[in-house]
């Protein structure tokens, strides 16, 4: 079967909490959590718990939210910054049997209560500012049904229970974990994750607990992360993994909603202080920190794996990043996936470096390497309807592009009360996973690639971007990069205006720092050179419509993700002042 690997792994039957228990079982003394603010080189405060704390905290929280009325089937908000309130809360609730509802802040006011108001959550857990919008917008479904509530920080009257109380009271040992079996009727989810919305309307993914065993199985096994390893997750939700592993979290002085705008010392000082072996951000998160260390000539040898996601990872970031990791067979890996399904493919730097960069360059995508171990990988003629099941359309060979779709332990079966978005995003494979009485599901990504020969994962970008010309298809990443080989060019988008079938190409590109045109005639020099470099490729050859725009927007959540909806709408704009009305973006 294409992309498939290695034997089916087992749904974990265990609530995901009885993880931490089992860490701190082993390693009651290692610090399970370290919370260090650094400023210009220094060490300026420091928090952590033991593994052994992080567990009687956990405890303690879970026997609390019982009391307020946190049971199996509850959803709860959990809005608290990242830090060691925020993993022992996570673990509490898991152990509690809520249903943990996670919101990125960085998807903006809008989405945020669109989400709330689709859960209709049973309480929050949350900093102060949360409970105060409750309070104003307590006839909103977002809040009415909202009953357990517990304050994360000062205590304000009449907003909630203040946290210090519920780790006040009864003994841990009093607060049974609820069962999670997977698979068997009755079971609650452990959480709803929202998708970052930067394709659509936000989704809340359903993941059950036998979900987040599998994803911390595959990763530790695929990376070969050992207990008593140091990491830095650079994205709050990779710190719960680790609590998971018997790995040491030591928190980002960092702004997760911004990882384009970290400051490189902060996190140099973090990896050198502490020792870290392990550190996860997204390609602009290490864009900035790299750039940050080559202009200094700083290297990192503690860190034996640096690991990057939530969009393509630039070559220059590959390269640069190759340079500063000195460690003995150190490395930056981009494991690939998505919120519905993480991880499902993975490739080294050095790898792609030596291997397919110089395809990537051609306009071939960008390869994301072969599957994790009991992932399946299929790719399927692209369409737009729902495919019911998993053998109505034949996959595609090897070279070909077609629609991305994959099956393993951890992809999720559902969204939250959106049966249409379910149905148009999952296909049914009647083979269970060991462990699990329901037939498996497949999930259609989004995305569009090809597999190779040798089953390595090509990503040519999402399928909602795909410029349908009179020429043919026009893949996002495959062209983009043909322009990206200029060195004036930090990055590029393809949108499409007009109608499906008839779309006009247009290619938008943002020059490096300093390298914006200064004067009209500089403008019209890059311009055509970049013309030039499209002419050079039968994938952009059509291509005659080029803008600059200083800043392309980015999704809230990674920074990465080019929003090229609101792209198109912003140069049709541009190409009808400059040649008449357009037929319309394809937004």
């Amino acid at each position: 079967m294409n992309g498939s690997s290695g034997p089916e792994t087992a749904l974990a039957a265990d609530n995901i909490s009885d993880r931490l228990r089992v860490s701190a079982a082993r390693w009651p003394e290692r610090a399970a959590v370290i919370v260090a603010r650094h400023r210009r080189g220094r060490r300026v405060r420091e928090r952590s718990v033991t593994f052994a704390e992080l567990e009687r905290q956990a405890g303690m929280l879970c026997a609390g939210l019982q009391r307020l009325g946190v049971v199996p089937g509850r959803r709860i908000v959990l809005m608290v910054r990242p830090g060691i309130e925020f993993i022992a809360l996570t673990f509490a609730l898991f152990r509690s049997g809520a249903t943990v509802v996670l919101i990125d802040p960085g998807m903006g006011r809008t989405n945020i209560f669109q989400c709330l108001e689709e859960v209709e959550p049973d309480g929050y857990v949350a900093i102060p500012v949360v409970h105060v919008i409750r309070r104003l917008n307590s006839r909103r479904a977002a809040f009415r049904s909202a009953r357990a509530n517990v304050v994360v920080g000062p205590a304000i009257p009449g907003l909630g229970t203040p946290l210090r109380r519920l780790l006040t009271a009864q003994s841990p040992s009093d607060a049974p974990t609820a069962e999670a079996s997977p698979g068997k009727a009755g079971s609650h989810p452990a959480a709803i994750i929202f998708t970052s919305g930067s394709t659509g309307p936000p989704k809340g993914v359903v993941y059950e607990h036998g979900m987040f065993g599998a994803q911390v199985d595959l990763i530790q096994q695929q990376y070969g992360i050992q207990p008593g390893e140091i990491d830095l997750p650079g994205f709050p939700l990779f710190g719960l993994f680790n609590a998971a592993m018997g790995v040491t979290t030591v928190v980002p002085d960092m702004d997760p909603t911004r990882p384009a705008l970290v400051d490189p010392e902060r996190i140099i000082d973090a990896i050198r202080d502490y020792g870290v072996t392990q550190a996860f951000g997204s390609p602009a998160f290490w864009n900035r920190v790299g750039r940050h260390c080559e202009e200094r000539q700083i290297t990192l040898p503690t860190l034996r794996r640096a690991l990057s996601a939530g969009g393509p990872v630039p070559n220059h970031v590959l390269e640069r990043m190759s340079r500063i990791l000195t460690g003995d067979g150190a490395d930056l890996f981009t494991p690939y996936g998505a919120t519905e399904s993480l991880p499902v493919a993975s490739i080294g730097a050095r790898e792609a470096l030596s291997t397919t960069a110089e395809e990537t360059r051609r306009g071939a995508g960008t390869c994301v390497g072969r599957a994790f171990p009991s992932v399946e990988i299929r790719i399927l003629p692209i369409t737009d309807g729902p495919i019911a099941h998993i053998d109505d359309l034949p996959p595609l060979p090897p070279g070909e592009i077609g629609e991305i779709v994959v099956r393993g332990p951890a992809v999720t079966r559902e969204y939250f009360q959106k049966p249409e978005a379910t149905r148009l995003s999952k296909v049914d494979d009647p083979r269970p996973f060991p462990g699990d009485d329901r037939p498996s599901v497949w999930h259609r990504i989004g995305d569009v690639g090809a597999l190779d020969d040798d089953g390595r994962l090509w990503f040519c970008g999402r399928k909602a971007h795909i410029v349908e010309a009179a020429a043919g298809r026009m893949h996002s990443v495959c062209c983009e990069a043909i322009f990206e080989n200029h060195p004036r060019v930090y990055r590029a988008a393809l949108v499409g205006l007009g109608p499906r079938g008839a779309q006009r190409p247009v290619l938008i590109a943002e020059p490096q720092a300093g390298e914006f045109p200064a004067t009209p005639a500089d403008e019209t020099r890059l311009r055509n050179e970049l013309l030039e470099l499209g002419r050079s490729s039968g994938l952009t050859s059509s291509i005659n419509t080029i803008l600059f725009h200083p800043s392309l927007p980015v999704d809230t959540r990674h920074n990465v993700k080019i929003q090229r909806e609101a792209l198109a709408a912003w140069a049709a704009g541009r190409v009808e002042a400059n040649d008449g009305p357009v037929a319309g973006p394809n937004v």
